[in-house]
C-alpha cells in the first residue's frame, strides 16, 4: 500500500500517476518517527495560527478553504523540483509532509516576522531569522547531504507557501514589510 502512495517521479511520468505528489504528503516511513513528530508538532503550532489569520482575512468558509488549499498545493508544488530532477530515475522515491509543513511555517513568518521561536526548542530566535536560516540550510543540505531527507521539498515548500499566501492576499506583502521594518532597532 505504501509503495502506491510514495512520490515516485519515474512512475508519475511513465504511468501518469501524478496523484503520488499529493498522497506522499500523508505518509511517513517507520524509520523517521522523530521527523514525523517534529512535522506534526510544527503543523499543530503554526497551522492553527495561520488558519486563524486566513479566517480573519477571508471569512470562516473561504479562510478555511484557502488554508486547506495552501497546505495541499504546497505538498504538490514541493514535489515538483524532485519530479523534474528524478523523472527518469526509477530508484528515486520520497514521502512525508515536510513540504506542506514548511509552507505553513513560512506563512506564519510572513504574518509574524518578529515572533520569538525556540530554535532547536531552546534558542530564542525571531521567526524571520529562523526562516532565513532554514532556507539557507535547506539549500545547502539539498546540495551537500545524502541523508534521505527531501531538503528540496523543505526549500520549495517554504517558498511556494509564502508565494501562495501573497498571491491570495497581495496586501500581506506590504503588511510583512511594515512589520519587518517596525521591528528593526533604528
Amino acid at each position: 500500500m505504501l509503495a502506491q502512495l510514495v512520490h515516485s517521479p519515474y512512475r508519475e511520468k511513465h504511468n501518469q500517476e501524478y496523484y503520488r505528489m499529493l498522497t506522499s504528503g500523508f505518509i511517513h516511513s517507520n524509520r523517521t518517527w522523530m521527523h514525523l513528530l517534529i512535522n506534526m508538532f510544527v503543523l499543530y503550532q503554526f497551522g492553527e495560527i495561520v488558519e486563524r489569520e486566513f479566517v480573519k482575512d477571508f471569512g470562516p468558509t473561504l479562510g478555511r478553504v484557502n488554508y486547506l488549499g495552501l497546505y495541499l498545493l504546497t505538498i504538490v508544488c514541493a514535489s515538483l523540483p524532485s519530479y523534474f530532477r528524478h523523472k527518469d530515475n526509477p530508484s528515486y522515491s520520497a514521502l512525508g509532509a515536510s513540504g506542506g509543513v514548511s509552507g505553513i511555517m513560512f506563512v506564519f513568518a510572513l504574518f509574524f516576522p518578529w515572533a520569538m521561536l525556540g530554535l532547536f526548542f531552546i534558542i530564542p530566535c525571531p521567526a524571520i531569522i529562523a526562516a532565513v536560516l532554514y532556507l539557507v540550510y535547506s539549500h545547502w543540505a539539498d546540495r551537500n547531504q545524502n541523508d534521505n531527507i527531501g531538503h528540496d521539498a523543505h526549500l520549495y515548500g517554504a517558498l511556494f507557501g509564502a508565494a501562495f499566501a501573497i498571491a491570495l492576499n497581495p496586501s500581506l506583502f506590504n503588511e510583512f514589510i511594515t512589520e519587518l521594518l517596525a521591528g528593526f532597532p533604528f
